[in-house]
């Protein structure tokens, strides 16, 4: 589950205009699948048999709150939200082999505070909880031959390609509050569940500019099922984490994005939104780093992004820090 704001405050200033009475609203937020933070480097590599763990913290804040065109929205020009969150997570890879490649399954479950207003005049509000739990099954295959680093104290270097197939789950058991539209907004929880496959590949070549340049993506496709309290329904949508980086010894230094697009309409009691369903796109871009500790089993990564564009949506910054351990 990803950090990211959905087009929640924006189907109020549409359906307004259309005389829909904003009480009377599912004004939706729901996440795209993922862990909070987003994949990037290393996003297909299967980690070797064991119990994995750790922790993800991510600050994030809007900037803007843009309509299909990618305008300001007049109505939200002094909207701001931001969030500060933590997510420890559990992954486990059994020792046995599936089709030539290994099996793993992991969950994290995502906490902290949200705070902001919508509306000029509004007051900040803010919201603490637990968020909704993401758990996701992977199968994984390296195709390819690994190499030593030239540092001799930094992991082995997996040329070639990386394969990952998997399924992730977002289970909305997490703090919501339908009383107002801001208290939708910031609620921890977004009372919709979300089934999303993915694909990932990873590529890492030869030596060439360090040791070695890795072209990393995957790829969720979210369905979502309509949020039973407000019968609203939000569309079908892609979104694919990448990353392109160079491995040099024991870190990992390139540039990471996120992009997503909605290829469903939203629906409000089955009837899609107009204009255009409130299909939103948005791309987000910003610098990565990682950083291996192999005599303590451990990696970490520090990456921070900012949007490119946005439609339908809000542009928005955050700053994501990780830690990953074999137990």
């Amino acid at each position: 589950m990803r950090e990211n704001w959905r087009f929640s405050a924006i189907i109020v200033v549409f359906l307004s205009v259309l005389a829909v009475p904003v009480r009377a609203l599912a004004v939706e937020g729901p996440t795209v699948a993922g862990p909070i933070g987003g994949t990037d480097i290393r996003s297909a590599i299967m980690p070797l048999p064991g119990l994995y763990g750790g922790f993800i913290t991510v600050g994030a804040g809007t900037i803007d709150f843009l309509d299909r065109h990618g305008e300001t929205i007049p109505a939200l020009r002094d909207a701001q939200l931001y969030k500060e969150l933590v997510g420890p997570f559990l992954y486990y890879v059994p020792n046995f082999k599936v089709f030539g490649g290994s099996v793993g399954f992991g969950g994290i479950i995502p906490g902290g505070n949200q705070c902001g207003s919508l509306f000029i005049g509004q007051r900040d509000r803010c919201n603490q909880g637990v968020g909704d739990p993401y758990v996701e099954f992977d199968w994984g295959r390296y195709y390819g031959t690994p190499r030593p680093s030239r540092n001799p104290n930094a992991y082995p270097i997996l040329e070639g390609l990386n394969l990952m197939l998997g399924f992730g789950m977002v289970i909305p058991s997490g703090q919501y509050d339908n009383a107002d539209t801001l208290a939708r907004v910031l609620s921890m929880g977004t009372n919709i569940w979300d089934f999303a496959p993915s694909i990932a590949l990873t590529y890492t070549t030869r030596p060439i500019l360090a040791e070695g340049t890795e072209f990393s993506a995957k790829a969720y496709y979210n369905t979502y099922l309509e949020n039973p309290e407000t019968h609203y329904l939000t569309g079908d949508l892609i979104n694919i984490d990448w990353a392109v980086s160079e491995h040099i010894g024991r870190f990992q230094v390139g540039v990471a994005g996120f992009y997503a697009i909605q290829i469903g309409d939203d629906e409000f009691f089955g009837v899609p939104i107009p204009p255009d369903g409130l299909r939103a796109e948005t791309l987000q871009l910003g610098p990565v780093i990682g950083y291996d500790i192999p005599e303590h089993a451990t990696s970490m990564k520090l990456k921070a992004l900012t949007s490119a564009f946005a439609y339908n949506t809000v542009t928005a910054w955050s700053v994501v820090f990780g830690v990953f351990k074999k137990f």
